[in-house]
């Protein structure tokens, strides 16, 4: 596990389009399908990393807090399940079922979506308004494995009321820290 930053997805950047299977519902969904009239958050995430593990079960309450206001959440795997079988889609689905993820857990086999976002960790959070541009990449709180800091989802839940009460996000946004996404050998 190497210890990995976020690249920060400059702001205003449009959210790249997708297509990518549904390892709980087995369908195809798209970004489109996906989408809020509020405001759309993407992470990055896989099943095997402990940065991940570290705020699962906050992740899910912050995004059923959040889902209940109109905000959509969506998870992407793009790990490279040959070296990682433990990120398979499978293992997604078995995930997603154990934690309850109210959201959809996609499989980016590929790893073009990941590409695409300039994603680099897990987990790794994006935040993009009606508009699909980004106004928000970085950390969901400062806690870490290890750490005795409350796991808050501070960060993403700011960027959230934020974008709720129709007030600006701060530009001085923290990158995530995590594993690093396993790429396939090219």
């Amino acid at each position: 596990m190497a210890l990995t930053p976020s690249t920060m997805l400059p702001l205003g950047t449009p959210a790249p389009a997708f297509t990518l299977r549904d390892t709980v519902s087995g369908k195809v969904l798209s970004l489109e399908n996906l989408t809020s009239t509020l405001a759309t958050v993407i992470v990055f995430m896989c099943n095997h990393c402990p940065y991940v593990k570290h705020i699962q079960k906050k992740l899910v309450a912050v995004a059923h807090h959040y889902q209940h206001k109109g905000i959509s959440f969506i998870a992407i795997s793009s790990n490279d399940v040959d070296h990682y079988p433990d990120d398979s889609p499978e293992k997604m689905k078995e995930e997603a079922q154990r934690f309850g993820y109210p959201f959809p857990y996609l499989y980016d086999e590929t790893q073009q979506i990941a590409h695409a976002y300039h994603a680099a960790c897990t987990p790794d959070f994006y935040v993009f308004d009606k508009a699909l541009k980004c106004v928000y990449r970085g950390r969901f709180d400062n806690s870490s494995p290890g750490k005795s800091t409350p796991i808050t989802g501070h960060d993403l839940r700011a960027a959230l009321d934020a974008l709720l009460a129709g007030k600006p996000i701060g530009e001085n946004q923290l990158p995530s820290m995590g594993c690093n996404i396993k790429w396939k050998s090219q």
